[in-house]
């Protein structure tokens, strides 16, 4: 096994490429995250799409936000934005262990960062917005209801937005903080040490060995003696 580098990077020049485990990355938390949040975002902005706009006694459609298309036009332009954005970074982790360049995984990393951080901040307006806006809908501009429940579950659904992309920028902050440990930054594991790996010795000064079965340990440190003080006897106590 391989030991990875900064950013969970394989050593420039290795050989072979990292097989993808379908099971692995669709398991994974972050992968579950951005499922949700691509799932979130299709349902905000088919919701404000399919369900509101209403006309009422003219063929112009009117936002069922207090007639404010600015609030449709803003719920629908995130939704369409994190719904693509969610389909590229999970494009992105699929390719990501196979990147073997530590600088293109930073900046991979704090691109997810930067746009997990972004999507929330814009949700959060996006609730706010349509909170206020909904609450300033009198029941007279909307007949029989059109509508409502499309509007409620926009609301609902950007909230739940703003949960699942805090999580992901906090753990897009996590992985480029701590962006040595290959865990981190892949959905790849790496592999328990075989049972067969030999032992490898490390002497030391007084002519005994350490054995150790981990590949990875360092050799303890060790001083160098000089051997003429070795042999240099212990002075006698003076006789009274």
């Amino acid at each position: 096994m391989e030991r990875a580098g900064a950013y969970g990077a394989r050593k420039a020049g290795s050989a072979g490429s990292i097989a993808f485990d379908p099971v692995a990355f669709f398991t994974h938390p972050r992968t579950i995250l951005r499922l949700l949040s691509w799932v979130f975002s299709i349902v905000v902005f088919s919701c404000i799409v399919n369900e509101g706009y209403i006309n009422i006694g003219s063929e112009r459609l009117r936002c069922v936000f207090n007639n404010n298309a600015d609030a449709c036009n803003y719920g629908v332009t995130v939704g369409v934005a994190c719904f693509l954005g969610s389909i590229c970074f999970l494009i992105l982790d699929v390719y990501f262990p196979s990147i073997s360049s530590i600088r293109d995984r930073r900046r991979a990393v704090l691109l997810d960062l930067i746009f997990s951080g972004l999507a929330s901040f814009l949700w959060f307006v996006g609730f706010c917005f349509l909170a206020n806006q909904w609450q300033a809908t009198s029941p007279d501009e909307l007949p029989l209801a059109q509508g409502s429940d499309a509007a409620r579950a926009t609301i609902a659904f950007c909230f739940f937005s703003i949960l699942s992309w805090v999580v992901l920028t906090l753990s897009a902050l996590r992985r480029f903080l701590t962006g040595s440990n290959t865990n981190l930054f892949t959905w790849q594991h790496l592999d328990h040490v075989p049972s067969n790996v030999r032992a490898t010795p490390y002497p030391i000064a007084n002519g005994t060995t350490i054995v150790t079965t981990n590949p990875y340990q360092a050799p303890p440190f060790t001083e160098t003696l000089d051997p003429q003080k070795l042999t240099q006897q212990r002075p006698m106590a003076p006789a009274f």
